[in-house]
């Protein structure tokens, strides 16, 4: 299957031209900072308020497919739960379908499932088993990347699923947390690292 054109822009979007640090400093003054959650100690990244905003949202994911290469993946996998918010932008602006990544149980078919840590515990997340029969090559997109745990199981389920990972691309790199050495070897993008 051929990948199909990724828009660089359209109406609503940036202003012609702006370059992906304009873009990204949008981003930034669109994260909100909250203490303690989900549990003390922890200082979470809260997008809600770019997500709120239609046209700052609409030039966030016209810049993550700008850092992609034209017809490069021919889906979009979307991380439960914020991640599906970007990847059905992403896959909509892109003309392409979208594959969920869901909490262990919520999916109504056969699936595999990874087990993962992350920042705060642990996790299961789950694909269906035959989310590659039409398309493979994959882009995984999620909101944050923090340790890469979500990511790295993301893209084992993309394997064992029979696609195969295109790239990541993330809104938000927290760089701190190192969860870019999980993901050697894949092509990583995020559009704002703090």
């Amino acid at each position: 299957m051929t990948g199909r054109p990724v828009p660089t822009a359209g109406p609503g979007d940036e202003p012609a031209g702006a370059g992906l640090d304009s873009v990204a400093a949008l981003v930034a003054s669109r994260v909100r900072d909250v203490p303690d959650f989900p549990r003390p100690g922890i200082q979470f990244k809260d997008l809600t308020p770019l997500f709120a905003d239609g046209p700052a949202f609409r030039a966030a994911v016209a810049a993550m497919l700008r850092q992609r290469d034209r017809g490069s993946f021919d889906v979009v996998v979307g991380i439960e739960a914020r991640g599906f918010l970007v990847a059905a932008a992403v896959a909509c602006a892109a003309g392409t379908g979208v594959v969920p990544v869901r909490k262990a149980g919520k999916l109504p078919w056969h699936s595999v499932s990874a087990r993962y840590e992350l920042e705060y515990g642990e996790a299961t997340v789950e694909m269906h088993e035959d989310a590659f029969a039409t398309a493979r090559r994959a882009l995984i997109v999620d909101d944050v990347l923090a340790t890469g745990g979500t990511l790295a199981a993301a893209a084992d389920l993309v394997g064992r699923a029979g696609g195969q990972v295109a790239g990541m691309s993330v809104l938000l790199e927290l760089a701190a947390l190192g969860g870019r050495s999980r993901l050697s070897g894949y092509d990583v993008h995020s559009l704002l690292t703090v």
